[in-house]
């Protein structure tokens, strides 16, 4: 089962960073407006450097 967060936002497990597609993630090249499920498999946390997968609906 997939969780979506009604926020759009994501949040890191390991270190807390909140991934808010109204920002994107301009450290790594990601427009705002993206969603978290739209975001390259190659994305990680821009604090922790973690994988995606580390992220859970916030």
């Amino acid at each position: 089962m997939v969780y979506r967060s009604a926020t759009g936002k994501y949040i890191c497990g390991i270190c807390g960073y909140v991934y808010d597609p109204e920002k994107g993630d301009p450290t790594q090249g990601i427009p705002p407006g993206t969603p978290f499920s739209e975001l390259p498999d190659d994305w990680h946390c821009p604090r922790c450097k973690r994988e995606k997968s580390n992220f859970n609906p916030a």
